[in-house]
């Protein structure tokens, strides 16, 4: 493995050599120092996180992601152009230990510098929370100094109930003409919009189960309500709408009771008691429309329990270490392009895979809808079932997973919200991103680079 290793340095020299390094870092420690004081907050604990926390750490994000694609194309690319690799490829070294290398000094780089970034940012943070307001203070420490675990109730299955609607429509004429995928996606549409409508003086309930032990070690605790909800006629005013809440087992006589008036389209969070949790540590909350208009709850992130769980310390190291994962995706799809083509045309490429995933909402459009190719636009399915048709689902299918599985690790938000980033969330960062996704490009990037012909023209 010594020339492994011995490549890795050569990787790290370079980049220092090119002042890459020196110009990196300043714009890194720029970027954590500057931005919060150009960008001033509103004084509010969420007006500060949202710039110590979230633009400064995507700033770092963003800045390592694009320096790390650019150094990963041009740190193999240049030196084939240049023919310095050739000289390297003579000795008795493998490809893979090459490659290899590459990869491990660009991500022994950032690192350090991730590494140096971070704690900056810890340590401002810390700092200038100090300058809030006394009740400020407390909603940071409660709400994102923190880490909190989220609790949700779990989407109903309805299948069974769609098909069997779905046997009842098609009996009669005018229905079993109609396309049958089409008919059972608004059946499914129908049934679950019943589910997340809450109409005037109607109560909805949610039944939230907890980790085991939840309702001792959280009595006395504080707990937050994280919600969302819409109104059809909303539109962008400024009205608000009533809310009744009642926490706790609906057969004790101490539960909690308030209302609140809360804005609809944006999530709101409101604190509520830990004592009224089950003994068996299921959470029952209950809620009553007190308004003249209909409000509409999404199953998927319209109702949010999130209860204490740790300190932000270890949380904002846990949330690095997937921004870690990130960058060395981001490095072996950098040196899989550069594997075989040219840095310019090697640098464009890379950008344009990084473009794809950033696409996911076309990708999960395509499989939806079926297909790219005669899709009907009242429907909004494809009309015919073709051969490319099929195919875009299966490709495009196989790409949002894929995506999905890279993108379903968010440390900027989860940290910026007092989220719990959990050890077993960033094993599972370490598992699919640098395990799964950097590994097949990695995979495909050697053995491009084992077939390659140095010594061709260029």
């Amino acid at each position: 493995m010594q020339p492994l290793f011995a490549v890795s340095k050569l990787t790290l020299k370079a980049a220092v050599r090119y002042r890459l390094v020196l110009v990196l870092l300043g714009l890194l420690i720029g970027a954590v120092v500057l931005l919060p004081s150009v960008i001033k907050h509103d004084g509010s604990a969420q007006g500060f996180t949202q710039i110590l926390i979230t633009y400064t750490l995507g700033s770092i994000t963003t800045l390592l992601g694009i320096t790390t694609l650019w150094l990963a194309c041009g740190s193999l690319a240049r030196e084939v152009e240049d023919f310095s690799m050739q000289l390297v490829c003579t000795k008795p070294v493998p490809r893979w230990q090459i490659w290899m290398g590459k990869w491990l000094g660009i991500m022994i780089l950032n690192a350090g510098l991730l590494a140096v970034s971070g704690a900056t940012v810890y340590f401002l943070l810390m700092a200038k929370s100090r300058s809030l307001s006394p009740g400020q203070q407390k909603v940071l420490e409660e709400e994102v100094l923190v880490a909190r675990k989220s609790a949700r109730e779990p989407i109903p299955d309805l299948e069974r109930f769609v098909e069997k609607a779905f046997q009842e429509r098609i009996k009669k004429q005018a229905v079993a003409s109609m396309d049958r995928t089409f008919v059972r996606k608004q059946i499914r549409e129908q049934m679950y919009a019943q589910l997340q409508y809450l109409r005037p003086g109607q109560a909805r309930r949610w039944t939230v189960k907890l980790e085991p032990g939840a309702a001792e070690r959280l009595k006395d605790r504080p707990m937050f309500l994280r919600v969302k909800f819409f109104t059809p006629d909303y539109a962008g005013s400024n009205a608000t709408f009533d809310l009744g809440w009642e926490v706790g087992p609906p057969e004790g006589h101490r539960r909690q009771r308030f209302a609140n008036n809360l804005a609809p389209e944006s999530f709101i969070s409101f604190e509520i008691e830990g004592n009224h949790i089950g003994p068996d540590d299921t959470l029952i909350v209950d809620a009553v429309n007190l308004n003249e208009k209909p409000l509409l709850f999404p199953l998927e992130d319209g109702f949010e329990v999130l209860y204490h769980e740790g300190g932000f310390g270890l949380n904002f190291v846990r949330g690095l270490g997937i921004i870690f994962c990130w960058l060395g995706l981001l490095a072996a799809v950098g040196l899989f392009a550069a594997s075989k083509l040219q840095f310019n045309v090697a640098t464009f490429v890379s950008f344009g895979i990084l473009l794809v995933g950033l696409s996911s909402g076309t990708l999960k459009q395509v499989v939806e809808q079926g297909g790219i190719v005669g899709v009907s636009s009242e429907e909004g399915i494809v009309v015919q079932k073709t051969l490319l048709n099929n195919a875009s689902v299966y490709v495009y299918g196989g790409l949002k997973w894929v995506i999905d599985q890279v993108a379903g690790f968010s440390p900027v938000d989860a940290l910026s919200t007092g989220r719990s980033i959990t050890w077993l969330q960033l094993a599972q960062a370490f598992g699919v991103v640098l395990g799964i996704a950097a590994g097949l490009f990695a995979a495909a990037g050697i053995w491009i680079f084992n077939k390659r012909e140095l010594a061709a023209p260029q």
